[in-house]
């Protein structure tokens, strides 16, 4: 049987990839950090899948699966020298550990005149394959570089389903155990392959990518955002609760109908394609089972608030069409507002505002000049949310 080789047996890496390469007659072999993990999947040569829904629940069993530990260079290289495909699902700020590992295993497969090798990069980073293969080019031998640049892919996604973590309970039940949506799409650049493209099930090569990124980022990613910090101020706890809610929902859609304005007119995308993937999530946002949380969605406001991120980034694309994204902008502001005391970001920001200014603090995070059109509608929705935190823009 194939193998392929996934670093990261974590929620994307068993909950989302793993069961694709599983279904497509791959032997998957994880690459992970967590000793009881690693240890579990080697016993037991498969793990549970709970796909959930507000009607059940249905469990899979995904197998055969193993495990090498992160640190044992050797077996990890050997695996990749042998892989038919790959794929990396470790979390943006974890490559950095990963790559060394990638590399010896590329220069392996090198010696050994191995076939092209394909990776997907499952990171929620932007342009995350050209980030990855810098970092490999960065410490791979010299005389493994020809192979790596002719004869290895790296190769953007976008993951689309919604996979929490595990609870403390789930973990206690079953170390392997992960629940999951019924989501199953996995859009890949086409541009990123080397050599033939491994069929790999629910995954379509596209060669018109960038349309699915922004979707991915100013849509899917940009709804939680909406919703959480404006749930976040009304108490809610789950994101359910917060969809409950006819207020927040109607305030997430107007402002997600202002981003696929700008969607559309910068990526020439059909607008009612658009809208249906935000039809679909309003749907899939209800999901009670997976219980995903508020804080989950929103931590970390400060990368939130970036230039070209969820909220800031979907709104200038807005502008630029010649859309006001006043609910956008209340997103905005309602992110400033954001101050969990366990989320290092947004105590850093809070920080920043209470030292600098909501509007100097904005600006910094965001990048934008004091005198932007966007500042003026952000810092006009937040002077109002100082007046009633709870209210919402209709």
């Amino acid at each position: 049987m194939d193998k392929a080789v996934i670093f990261g047996g974590g929620n994307i890496g068993r909950g989302f990839i793993g069961q694709l390469f599983s279904e497509s007659g791959y032997e998957v072999v994880f690459v992970d950090v967590d000793a009881e993990l690693v240890a579990a999947l080697n016993r037991d040569h498969k793990y549970t899948l709970e796909i959930v829904s507000n009607e059940g629940k249905k469990a899979l069993t995904i197998g055969p699966v193993s495990a090498v530990d992160g640190k044992d260079k050797a077996a990890i290289a050997a695996v990749v020298a042998e892989a038919k495909v790959g794929a990396t699902a470790v979390g943006a700020n974890a490559l950095k550990y990963i790559v060394g590992n990638m590399a010896a295993g590329i220069e392996l497969r090198a010696k050994q005149g191995g076939a092209p090798l394909n990776f997907i990069i499952c990171e929620n980073l932007h342009g995350a394959a050209g980030i990855v293969r810098g970092m490999v080019e960065n410490v791979i031998a010299p005389e493994a570089k020809d192979y790596l640049a002719k004869s290895i892919g790296f190769v953007n996604t976008v993951i689309g389903r919604m996979v929490p973590v595990p609870t403390p309970e789930m973990r206690a039940q079953d170390v392997s155990l992960v629940r999951v949506e019924a989501y199953k799409e996995l859009p890949v650049d086409k541009k990123g392959f080397v050599g033939e493209i491994p069929q790999v099930c629910a995954m379509t090569a596209y060669d018109d990518f960038e349309v699915f990124t922004a979707r991915k980022l100013y849509v899917h990613n940009c709804g939680h955002a909406l919703m959480s910090y404006a749930a976040f101020q009304r108490g809610y706890t789950y994101g359910y609760e917060a969809m409950a809610d006819d207020e927040i929902r109607a305030f997430m859609l107007a402002g997600l109908r202002e981003s696929v304005a700008g969607i559309s007119a910068e990526c020439h995308a059909d607008r009612d394609w658009l809208n249906a993937h935000v039809d679909d999530l309003l749907g899939r946002f209800t999901n009670k089972m997976l219980g995903d949380k508020v804080f989950r969605l929103g931590r970390d406001p400060k990368r939130k608030l970036a230039a070209e991120d969820r909220l800031t980034g979907a709104a200038l694309l807005a502008l630029k069409a010649g859309i006001q994204p006043r609910h956008l902008a209340w997103g905005m502001a309602l992110a400033l507002m954001f101050n969990p005391a366990d989320d290092p970001s947004a105590v850093e920001l809070q920080q920043a505002i209470a030292a600098k200014g909501a509007k100097a603090a904005l600006c910094e995070v965001t990048g934008l000049a004091a005198d932007h059109p966007l500042v003026a509608l952000v810092m006009e929705a937040y002077e109002a949310l100082q007046k009633n935190p709870k209210a919402l823009l209709k």
